[in-house]
């Protein structure tokens, strides 16, 4: 699977470098996933704007990121999603499941505020 990884304080990008994000590759993602929340990693931007189709493995394995960064009080952030994704995240009616936003900067800024609101509600505690 091709793919990069950027690090970042609050967030982490990962860019997917493949046209298809279907049975083929969507263990390794899953994987990658799992081993990002081990390492502490709470707030995935996901940048599919490279994948041109998935299929429900690939979903499947979006899901799970999305679980995984709930858990750990993050956010899972799909940005760049193509006509025959955004599809099937509709048809499977996850749009309210998932959170979207066209663009990495718009998934960044939405980080940010997620942080500052877990701030504010910690102190509150």
């Amino acid at each position: 699977m091709k793919y990069t990884i950027d690090k970042k304080e609050n967030y982490t990008i990962i860019t997917i470098d493949e046209k298809k994000l279907d049975t083929s590759i969507a263990p390794d993602l899953k994987s990658e996933f799992v081993k990002l929340n081990a390492e502490g990693i709470t707030n995935l931007i996901l940048d599919l704007s490279n994948v041109k189709y998935t299929d429900s493995s690939g979903l499947s394995s979006i899901l799970i990121a999305n679980r995984l960064c709930n858990s750990s009080n993050g956010l899972l952030i799909m940005t760049g999603l193509q006509d025959h994704v955004m599809k099937l995240i509709s048809i499977s009616k996850l749009e309210s499941v998932l959170n979207i936003l066209p663009t990495v900067e718009e998934a960044i800024d939405r980080v940010f505020l997620h942080e500052i609101e877990q701030d504010l509600t910690n102190k509150e505690d």
